[in-house]
């Protein structure tokens, strides 16, 4: 059971009877995607791999697209006609060695590319994304999709660890934090564009869902579309806006028994999300952040300075990529990417 803090229970109403153990039925479950044409499942966890024949007979029962969100290690133990079918996986992974076992813990980082490296061989040919949690104590983003970038994973996301407890706020760590992690997105995307005259386009999903939307010039909603586009399912069959909000009840939109994917409850941010100038580039960041404001004003404050800048420094290489599109080392569909499966574009 996620726990939360007393403040949070005082804003929100929980529900604490929400069960630990999968519960939902098979056929509930698939009778509720059949009436969405377009549905996409996702194996989220916690740690999906550890109910490895409950996603083997949901593989088995339902036709939908799959997706997967995984710490890797259980990776080996799902077979390869399973793992086939599931046409997107993001697998946690922070950058070296040192970074990924200091935040997950010791050889966590040989188990991982080991069993990357197996289900490859093995004949897995979807999408693997590198999904890091960048942490205050390593602001150094280039450095670390760098090394990612150079052991073959060509799609990667990243997400700031800020702003989702309240425990962890520091002013002075945080800001020191921003001033790194910006000059460091900063040598990144000059990377990121150097490898485009060669007709490379790297599936960096913050830098590719932003300049996306800037070259079609299009306004966007919340980006990982939590709460309007992609909900949750508990583990009793609830459906709520976003899985960290599993227990709370001001986000719950319905349950797979009794409910039409089309006519679920809607979610959106508020302020001060609304009242920004970046909003339509942006979205929001995140739907639990925006509404749980566990850090006070300043440190909100810093986590979207750092926000700012990103779509800022993608803005003034606008014009440098659109020529390279002009000059067709580089079509607008390279920045094309599948909507609401998992990386939430903004960090």
């Amino acid at each position: 059971m996620q726990e939360f803090d007393n403040e949070l229970e005082a804003k929100f109403d929980f529900d604490f009877s929400e069960s630990e153990n999968f519960a939902v039925q098979i056929n509930d479950l698939k009778n509720f995607l059949a009436r969405d044409q377009n549905s996409v499942l996702i194996f989220y966890g916690g740690e999906p791999l550890l109910e490895i024949e409950k996603i083997k007979k949901i593989i088995d029962e339902i036709n939908v697209s799959f997706k997967m969100q995984t710490n890797g290690k259980l990776l080996d133990k799902l077979p390869i006609n399973y793992l086939r079918k599931i046409d997107k996986i993001l697998i946690s992974l922070d950058g070296t060695k040192e970074i990924t076992d200091f935040n997950r813990g010791e050889g966590t980082y040989e188990k991982v590319i080991n069993n990357v490296q197996k289900i490859i061989s093995d004949g897995y040919d979807g999408e693997i994304i590198a999904r890091m949690t960048i942490s205050q104590d390593f602001p150094d983003i280039y450095e670390q999709v760098l090394f990612l970038v150079k052991q073959g994973f060509s799609s990667v996301h990243w997400q700031l660890d800020a702003g989702f407890y309240k425990f962890d706020f520091n002013e002075d760590k945080f800001r020191k934090f921003a001033e790194e992690y910006n000059k460091s997105i900063s040598k990144l995307i000059d990377y990121w564009i150097k490898e485009m005259p060669n007709g490379k386009v790297l599936k960096l999903y913050p830098f590719v869902g932003i300049m996306e939307s800037i070259l079609k010039n299009e306004k966007i909603k919340l980006r990982c579309g939590a709460g309007y586009s992609g909900y949750a399912i508990t583990q009793s069959g609830k459906i709520v806006a976003c899985p960290i909000m599993n227990c709370i009840k001001d986000f719950y939109a319905g349950n797979i028994k009794n409910s039409n994917p089309q006519n679920l409850k809607k979610f959106s941010v508020s302020e001060p999300c609304t009242n920004c100038n970046y909003l339509d580039l942006c979205g929001g960041r995140c739907l639990y952040w925006n509404k749980s404001k566990l850090w006070p004003k300043q440190g909100d404050e810093l986590i979207c300075s750092t926000i700012k800048y990103l779509i800022d420094e993608l803005k003034k290489r606008e014009t440098e990529i659109r020529k390279l599109i002009s000059d067709k080392a580089i079509s607008i569909k390279d920045f094309d990417y599948e909507k609401y499966f998992g990386p939430e574009i903004i960090p």
